[in-house]
């Protein structure tokens, strides 16, 4: 994956995932999407939506800027 803001969205989405100890299937039923589509954003395919980063932050309980920013260590 490059090096860009969509891989660093993709990596940061991941590791709230893998916080809350969900799988992507979990994230996907939460955030009301498909799970296809939770792997292609983690992977940095595709380039989600403000509508689909809102929704992915409220699934985690995080706000959309924590979906931006590196986790912290």
């Amino acid at each position: 994956m490059e090096s860009s803001a969509r891989a660093d969205l993709a990596r940061h989405i991941r590791w709230r995932r893998f916080a809350q100890g969900w799988s992507q299937e979990r994230l996907a039923e939460m955030s009301g999407m498909h799970r296809t589509y939770i792997s292609a954003i983690e992977r940095g395919r595709v380039n989600p939506g403000l509508d689909t980063l809102e929704r992915l932050a409220q699934a985690l309980c995080v706000p959309i800027s924590a979906l931006l920013e590196a986790p912290a260590p």
